[in-house]
């Protein structure tokens, strides 16, 4: 298991959640701000992807930068409440996978390999790399 992957934290729904839990699974980590113009822009073709791979690669958000209400505003606004969302109100996980600035992808592999993407990823990028993560 990736060493990233050892923390824990809140939904932005107040729910206990575990980075363990996804271990040895295909996971995309979507990290974004509830006011970045660019998470915006693209929550729509994350949201699709989300529901196109469901039950092969499991789509986490990782929202920092502002406050819980913020964020369930934007989740439910950008209708990217089909799956979960974490309150990374102190940034640390944000921090353990290197991210800096939003939006950026961790994408991980059930192997533990972790590929860390930090820019806006169109749709056709976004589409090849998550299928890429349903094959492995």
């Amino acid at each position: 298991m990736p060493e990233q992957l050892k923390f824990t934290a809140k939904t932005v729904d107040g729910q206990n959640f575990t980075g363990e839990s996804l271990a040895g699974k295909a996971v995309v980590l979507w990290f974004w701000a509830p006011w970045c113009p660019k998470c915006r822009a693209e929550a729509g073709r994350v949201a699709t992807t989300a529901q196109a791979n469901s039950g092969k690669v499991t789509f986490v958000g990782v929202a920092a930068q502002d406050q819980v209400p913020a964020m369930k505003k934007f989740v439910t606004d950008y209708q990217v409440g089909g799956f979960q969302h974490l309150a990374d109100l102190d940034a640390a996980i944000w921090t353990r996978f290197g991210v800096t600035q939003q939006p950026a992808y961790a994408f991980i592999s059930p192997d533990g390999k972790v590929d860390v993407v930090k820019q806006q990823l169109s749709e056709s990028a976004l589409t090849e790399r998550v299928g890429a993560l349903a094959r492995a």
